[in-house]
């Protein structure tokens, strides 16, 4: 298929991660440069990356991981928020999770991330990025 038209996707991740700033960043890396890679996403086409962690996370912000780290594409520029998530009874801790909005070509199946221990957020995306 050969279309330049680009239109904008959300791509979605999540990774739990121990409460110390190199493990966030480690962690919160690691996702982000999954997800760009196998999106080829570039820096010029991220519209915004937004985070949200568990209240039990609060060794470093992840956006701040994110530009202290290497994901594998320049973030400097990139236009970048933090939340927390709200609290909810049984849900996942430690979990730092992201919502990349970016240009893609149109027509893309966008490839979300879950990891070290978040894949049991969104099994049926890690089944499919595995076939």
């Amino acid at each position: 298929m050969s279309n330049d038209r680009k239109r904008l996707y959300a791509v979605r991740g999540a990774s739990c991660t121990e409460n110390t700033a190199d493990a966030i960043v480690a962690n919160t890396c690691a996702m982000c440069s999954e997800i760009f890679e196998k999106n080829r996403i570039v820096p010029d086409d991220i519209v915004s990356i937004q985070f949200t962690v568990t209240d039990d996370l609060d060794a470093l912000n992840p956006a701040a991981a994110l530009r202290r780290g290497n994901c594998g594409i320049d973030v400097s520029r990139c236009a970048l928020f933090c939340a927390v998530e709200p609290k909810v009874k049984g849900s996942l801790p430690k979990t730092v999770r992201v919502m990349v909005t970016a240009y893609l070509p149109d027509g893309s199946i966008p490839v979300h991330a879950y990891c070290n221990g978040a894949e049991v957020l969104r099994p049926d995306f890690v089944r499919k990025n595995k076939a």
